[in-house]
């Protein structure tokens, strides 16, 4: 079962409700539907707790179910859009990402880190530019897109150290650095120039642009990217007035955060 990310005291924890979300979690892009043998495997609990849970969840409306598969149902959405209708950062940024899309022809997305990955809660863009799998709400690695390597480059010292130990890397593509060694390397590289450039870390035929989204006081609350075919970044001359509007967008959000 998934450990919880901040200390909680053992009698203020519902043990219960702490297995029933790391079975709802287990439904994500890779599976979309379970059954209770598979269930049990994702969320690290029995397949008998694992079927109480589907069951109950089910009951609830948050599932549905054939009797032996479960899949998640659209009552599930109302915290995705209790998210985005309360949090700050995407009511802020959603019209003007729109114009930006637009006058750049690319797609555009603004991330925030959630654990070891990275959460569109933006975006925008034109169809025919549209990178596979940038939805809203679509779950991205750190280490193989730009906005996650501008996340983890704005992580202290001490924290990026301890998140890369032991740490198993996936390769998404041939391109993709794996390789911890290395990764720090890019990381130091992002930390000193203040944007990042991704080619074909994690999609064929896919670079991405993306610099930091900053608050006032000077903390990164998130990352904005522009994912583009290759050829429309690969060089200094397309390049440069892409980071340019990038950069721009976020002057204009920054006093705002």
């Amino acid at each position: 079962m998934p450990q919880p990310n901040d200390a909680i005291a053992k009698a203020d924890l519902i043990e219960g409700m702490a297995r029933g979300m790391a079975v709802l979690e287990s439904f994500d892009t890779e599976r979309q539907r379970l059954n209770a043998t598979l269930a049990a495997q994702r969320a690290g609990i029995t397949r008998a707790a694992a079927r109480r849970h589907l069951l109950t969840l089910a009951h609830l409306g948050y599932l549905e179910t054939d009797g032996s598969w479960f899949w998640l149902s659209t009552k599930v959405l109302r915290f995705s859009g209790s998210y985005l209708a309360s949090s700050r950062l995407p009511r802020l940024v959603q019209p003007l990402l729109e114009r930006l899309a637009m006058h750049c022809r690319h797609s555009m997305s603004v991330v925030v880190r959630d654990g070891d990955e990275c959460v569109i809660v933006a975006r925008s863009g034109v169809p025919q530019v549209l990178a596979y799998g940038l939805h809203l709400g679509a779950r991205l690695p750190l280490h193989a897109t730009s906005t996650g390597r501008i996340l983890l480059a704005a992580l202290p010292r001490v924290e990026l150290v301890a998140w890369l130990k032991g740490r198993p890397l996936m390769r998404h593509t041939p391109h993709t650095v794996w390789q911890s060694s290395v990764l720090r390397r890019t990381l130091s590289e992002v930390r000193q120039r203040g944007w990042c450039l991704a080619c074909e870390q994690h999609e064929p035929g896919i670079s991405a642009i993306a610099v930091p989204v900053q608050a006032m006081n000077g903390e990164v609350v998130g990352a904005l990217n522009m994912v583009a075919p290759c050829n429309a970044l690969d060089a200094p001359d397309r390049l440069l007035p892409s980071l340019g509007e990038l950069q721009a967008a976020v002057k204009q959000w920054r006093p705002l955060l």
